[in-house]
């Protein structure tokens, strides 16, 4: 296994590693925020596709901004290693609250799918299919809300990307190859939500081709479920997409409607209470561990792109910390564990986008890629499971993931500091001449190929976000400089909005930097641009849209 770890980072501890790669929890040393870093395998980026994959998920991450989906703080790539640093969530997976306490009451059930499918809704309307929904992959937090993650298997709406998912919660369609489609996300978060409620999955077969069958023809087993819910059961598992909600919204405004229906107004804060006592049960029984090293004082600045500000001043407990750390070991290894080779799932689409302009080039390495010639045959293969964490209890150990299938068809270091000057020692002898001062190293040289935005959009009235993506010819010291703009022409930068922000990096080749940023101008267009220190071959890039409250309807 590599040594290399991300520029910047000091790993604390190892929280899981498999065939895929590795998930550590680390402190950005410039800030001391706690972070979970995702490893791509020494094995796996020599081999084609992977490293596409997972700068593809990286690319997604950064332009799905969502208070639902644990977000992405960078991308790093470089000679030695590529690496996704992600938000790390204070609570626990639902698969280790199923383990404790199974099934779940009815509004708890409720609160839990309505959280995740907050955040998928967020993905469906950038275009993306998660395609692995699953209680390995929902976090619940101390207070009860619930987050998304593991995009890893993630696929455009529309797009025929394989046989892709785990079994227990696959959709019909997925079974067999159909373009990836939002509606067997609602088939698979339909498929949790009866867990939740019965305490196991609407099938078991005894083996995948049992499965399968029971997925596509079976009966639906909703008379296993409280009868206020039965209908939502009935819907989201219905056997062809046409059938069911079309889009996580949609099944969002159905819960809602049947939740306040059968369970009255309150509904919702009794079932997040109940969550949040289950989370803090698991956070007790969970035993001690070793103390987290801090590197940096709460006062320093930060170079965390996009950092929220209540992250800024968030300080989680340390068994809260170890206890996120564990949880999220599951949904961030699983799929990557999967021995396959799928093409790079490209940019999502973004509605917002139809209003950006830019001026910028197209990237060159480290931009979107196309599939790989020469793909394999399609052939199944199991997912390596993540071995339980030392934080991790003991029943936690035995909850094993459901296997994953997935098959794709045919068609940094940074700059030495130089030793100090060497002096004349006293002596009680005459003095001598001092010895010349050793040859400073140098410092690691570097040129910066491109720079490009993508993800440009408003996110509120006076809100926006983007993703910054830097490629360089080497892994020395790069300085990236991003304003903010407002005014009323397009085309052209009008007044910067507010103090310029500075990020340092070295060690990598690529850099991906999310970035958010309040306006405080009011001018119709807003515009983003990012300069870089060597200057860029390609003078930088500028991206500009018009905001909404202009927009002509």
């Amino acid at each position: 296994m590599s040594t290399w770890a991300v520029p910047g980072y000091a790993e604390s501890r190892e929280l899981g590693s498999g065939a895929s790669g590795r998930v550590a929890l680390a402190v950005h040393e410039e800030t001391g925020h706690p972070v979970a870093v995702k490893y791509l395998s020494d094995a796996l980026r020599t081999r084609p596709g992977f490293v596409q994959e997972f700068r593809a998920e990286a690319r997604l991450l950064g332009g799905l901004h969502s208070d639902h989906v644990a977000g992405l703080y960078e991308y790093v790539e470089g000679p030695e290693g590529a690496a996704i640093v992600m938000e790390l969530v204070d609570g626990v997976s639902l698969r280790t609250l199923l383990g404790r306490q199974a099934p779940l009451e009815p509004e708890a059930a409720l609160v839990l799918l309505k959280g995740s499918l907050l955040g998928l809704a967020d993905a469906h309307r950038l275009g993306v299919v998660h395609r692995d929904y699953k209680p390995e992959n929902v976090l619940v937090r101390a207070d009860g809300t619930s987050k998304l993650v593991d995009f890893g298997i993630a696929a455009t709406d529309g797009t025929t990307a394989g046989i892709a998912g785990t079994p227990s919660y696959m959709a019909p369609e997925q079974w067999t190859g159909a373009p990836a489609s939002p509606a067997a996300d609602v088939y698979a978060a339909t498929a949790t939500f009866f867990e939740c409620l019965t305490g196991r999955k609407p099938y078991t077969g005894a083996n995948l081709a049992e499965l399968a069958l029971q997925h596509v023809d079976g009966v639906i087993p909703a008379d296993e479920v409280p009868e206020p819910v039965r209908s939502l059961v009935l819907r989201g598992l219905a056997k062809t997409p046409g059938q069911r909600p079309a889009h996580a919204e949609d099944l969002v405004a159905e819960l809602e409607a049947t939740a306040g229906g059968a369970y009255g107004p309150e509904w919702e804060d009794r079932g997040r209470r109940q969550l949040a006592a289950l989370v803090a049960l698991c956070l007790l029984l969970l035993p001690s561990a070793p103390s987290v090293p801090r590197h940096a004082t709460d006062t320093a600045h930060t170079v965390l792109g996009g950092a929220p500000d209540w992250l800024r001043s968030w300080r989680p407990s340390l068994r809260s910390l170890l206890v996120s750390g564990a949880a999220l070991v599951a949904a961030l290894l699983l799929t990557y564990g999967i021995d396959r080779s799928a093409p790079d799932i490209g940019t999502p689409r973004r509605a917002a986008e139809a209003l950006a302009t830019t001026s910028a080039r197209p990237t060159g390495e480290g931009g979107p890629t196309t599939t790989d010639p020469g793909s394999p045959t399609p052939s199944p293969s199991s997912s390596v499971t993540a071995p339980p964490t030392p934080s991790a209890s003991a029943s936690d150990a035995t909850a094993q993931p459901t296997v994953s299938v997935s098959v794709t068809t045919g068609a940094s270091a940074p700059p030495t500091v130089a030793p100090p000057t060497a002096t004349a020692t006293p002596t009680a002898e005459p003095p001598t001449t001092a010895s010349p001062s050793p040859t400073p190293t140098p410092t690691p040289t570097v040129s910066v190929k491109s720079v490009s935005f993508s993800g440009f959009r408003q996110t509120g009235t006076a809100t926006a976000a983007a993703t910054a993506t830097v490629t360089t010819d080497g892994t020395g010291p790069v300085t990236i400089t991003v304003a903010w703009f407002t005014g009323e022409v397009s085309g052209r930068p009008g007044t910067q909005d507010g103090a310029a922000e500075t990020y340092r990096r070295s060690g990598a080749t690529q850099y991906t930097i999310a970035l958010e940023h309040t306006f405080q101008g009011t001018g119709c267009y807003w515009g983003v641009r990012a300069d870089t220190r060597p200057v860029s071959a390609d003078g930088g890039a500028w991206q500009q849209l018009l905001t909404r409250r202009c927009s002509i309807g």
